[in-house]
């Protein structure tokens, strides 16, 4: 008879993006052996911080902790050590990016296996994120040390299958070593605004509205606008949807600047900025109208 035990604890999923594209590039060996490698080292990751893997499917990987601190610093320590692979590894841009999820409550211990409230919360959680995202519930943020905690900013706010109202989401910023002004956690408007936010470089654009609400950009190739250029940080600052207004904040080493049609172009160091009418986004420099690496952007209301 298998040994049934109700306890709580932290349960934390992080899968790898866009693996069926690994596939495809890769190749059926090569894309197995890149994913085993990530794996590994998430799962790594997850045991020197004190968790246990409780199984692997495929590109996901399922850990518990015994608390949610250790959860997030897990999370965190998975994107790390895969972004290692970059430098470290042969695939170069082909090592993904991860998209993580926890929640800390009530679970039923079966074996080797957990079932319950936390493994259905933190699985919600993972298939909300995007990529380089991790996500957590109104409650886990609670229970976090206040050094996680305020690293994290409100996302939404959506309903869960099987749970009463709206449940909070929060998303740990794991990547803003180098922001120190972050706008003071606003909730991000849902549908309602017409208000759109155009990007463009090159062929590529993108839209930030009330439903895509926000757009990354840098020299890695998760970005959705990619500008590669050494001056140019890997993460270097994304664009965001808030209450009806763009926000530009910079997350880069070398500066964001951004330069309003027929105004000057002004340097944006670890800080952000409201963007409104139309101008130009200079990552690492300042922006030349006429440069392919210049950012085209456009506020619609």
């Amino acid at each position: 008879m298998k040994k049934r035990k109700i306890e709580n604890l932290a349960v934390l999923f992080s899968d790898i993006a866009q693996s069926t594209r690994i596939y495809d590039v890769l190749g059926n060996r090569d894309a197995r052996a890149l994913i085993g490698g990530c794996i590994a080292r998430m799962a790594d990751a997850a045991r020197n911080i004190g968790g246990w893997v409780i199984k692997t499917i495929g590109d996901e990987i399922m850990c518990g902790f015994s608390n949610a601190d250790q959860a997030a610093k897990a999370a965190i320590a998975m994107n790390r050590a895969v972004d290692s692979m970059r430098e470290d590894d042969p695939w170069g841009k082909s090592v993904p990016n991860l998209h993580a999820g926890f929640h800390f409550g009530q679970v039923l211990r079966e074996e080797e296996d957990l079932f319950g409230d936390a493994v259905n919360m933190a699985a919600r959680m993972v298939g909300l994120a995007k990529q380089r995202q991790i996500l957590t519930t109104e409650h886990t943020l609670k229970l976090l040390h206040p050094s996680l905690k305020n690293t994290a900013r409100f996302i939404e706010k959506t309903t869960v299958k099987g749970k009463r109202g709206e449940i909070g989401i929060y998303e740990i910023v794991w990547e803003r070593q180098c922001v120190t002004v972050m706008l003071e956690n606003l909730p991000l408007e849902r549908a309602g605004q017409g208000a759109s936010l155009n990007l463009s470089v090159g062929n590529k654009c993108v839209v930030v509205d009330s439903i895509n609400t926000a757009a990354t950009m840098g020299r890695l190739s998760h970005n959705d606008l990619v500008i590669n250029d050494g001056r140019v940080s890997r993460s270097h600052a994304k664009a965001e949807y808030r209450r009806g207004k763009f926000v530009l904040i910079d997350q880069s080493t070398n500066g964001t600047w951004v330069m309003r049609a027929g105004e000057k172009a002004k340097s944006l160091v670890k800080d952000a900025v409201t963007l409104s009418g139309e101008g130009w986004i200079g990552l690492g420099s300042a922006p030349n109208p006429d440069s392919p690496e210049a950012i085209h952007y456009v506020v619609r209301s």
